[in-house]
């Protein structure tokens, strides 16, 4: 049975091709933290592209538009807190036209890569990430696309809330850095080429 939004109503105007959410906490207190990694990727891309990410209530996020590869794409970063980050989805779901789960990549941090590793994959469990938790939960399906970028695991087991919410040592910071950029690079290219082709060139880089 085909995926559907469930009692949304269709958006006015052109559809975007693909809507990208980076995960983030909002408030300057989170701000270069490990688990604000997500947010970050959709910043650094909505400056390349010259667009502006403008709070908009209805949709409980920060939105923009662009254009990549003569595609339209949608960039939004919750406003919420991490662990309701699906409350924004519904409202972004049905401004961008979002007919197939597909056509929606989290961009998200990940315990289990190393510190600026990325992994492009689409599907798949949770980890006990509250962000993808909540996404999941809205959307009513798992089927999205996940741009995991490694923040590396925490020194101790029962560690990991404070190893997310701390800032990275100097050295993992200039990794993330590199990963930013490297994880534009690769939404460019999933929205140029598609998601396979993306996840060849994106999962060979290890």
């Amino acid at each position: 049975m085909a995926w559907r939004r469930g009692g949304a109503k269709q958006r006015r105007g052109t559809p975007v091709d693909l809507l990208v959410v980076g995960l983030a906490n909002p408030g300057s207190e989170y701000e270069g933290t490990r688990h604000n990694i997500g947010g970050e990727v959709i910043e650094h891309l909505a400056a390349r592209l010259g667009a502006s990410l403008k709070i908009e209530p209805r949709q409980r996020a920060r939105f923009a538009e662009a254009t990549v590869a003569g595609r339209r794409i949608g960039l939004a970063i919750p406003t919420t807190y991490m662990n309701e980050s699906g409350a924004a989805m519904p409202a972004l779901l049905e401004r961008c036209g979002i007919d197939d789960p597909a056509q929606v990549v989290v961009v998200h941090d990940e315990l289990d890569l190393e510190p600026g590793r990325l992994q492009l994959k689409v599907g798949g469990g949770i980890a006990g990430h509250n962000g993808l938790r909540s996404i999941k939960s809205a959307m009513k399906t798992g089927d999205f696309v996940r741009l995991r970028v490694g923040v590396g695991k925490p020194p101790h087991r029962d560690a990991g809330a404070s190893w997310v919410l701390s800032r990275p040592s100097r050295s993992d910071r200039e990794l993330f850095a590199h990963a930013v950029v490297e994880a534009d690079d690769s939404i460019e290219i999933l929205v140029a080429h598609g998601v396979d082709h993306a996840m060849t060139i994106v999962n060979k880089r290890g």
